[in-house]
């Protein structure tokens, strides 16, 4: 994965989240948890490292707003 930008956390209230779990449909199912909370910036795919259990998923999250119905 990309390192984090400075942009991504720059205030008070955003926050980047790493999911790491056995399979896209898990990993998906946390993101959707958090976007019933909060506003994020989705992940459309996930990452898989060679040698690494499992995949990755990182979201952008805006805790300061509320989610978009």
């Amino acid at each position: 994965m990309k390192p984090i930008n400075d942009g991504h956390v720059a205030e008070p209230g955003l926050a980047v989240v790493e999911v790491a779990a056995a399979d896209d449909e898990t990993a998906f199912a946390v993101q959707e948890l958090l976007a019933t909370r909060w506003a994020i910036a989705p992940a459309d795919r996930t990452t898989h490292e060679p040698g690494e259990p499992g995949v990755r998923l990182r979201c952008y999250l805006d805790m300061q707003q509320q989610p978009e119905a």
